[in-house]
């Protein structure tokens, strides 16, 4: 498996809600993608310009692959990317 945690923050109040938009109507293209297990994104409800995607993958050349993906590429990186600062962090489950 290949986990994904990525954290966003829109700086503008008005993006807020174009962002989240966005993010629903890509969930369903992402978990259609070969090798999504499962993708969700989170809106804080302590902080509005605060969003958090949890996916986790098959492998992560599947996850690579999802970069060229219909999600990310018309979706993700013309109406989300430019109003976002993001952190993506590549993570495990922490396990006993």
């Amino acid at each position: 498996m290949f986990d994904l945690i990525v954290l966003a923050h829109v700086p503008k109040a008005e993006d807020i809600t174009p962002v989240a938009d966005a993010l629903a109507r890509m969930r369903p293209l992402c978990l259609a993608e070969d090798g999504c297990v499962s993708w969700e994104a989170y809106h804080s409800q302590e902080d509005p310009a605060r969003f958090v995607l949890v996916e986790r993958w098959a492998t992560r050349e599947h996850w690579e692959t999802h970069d060229a993906g219909e999600a990310i590429q018309k979706i993700y990186v013309p109406e989300i990317m430019p109003r976002i600062e993001r952190e993506v962090h590549p993570s495990a489950p922490v396990r006993l």
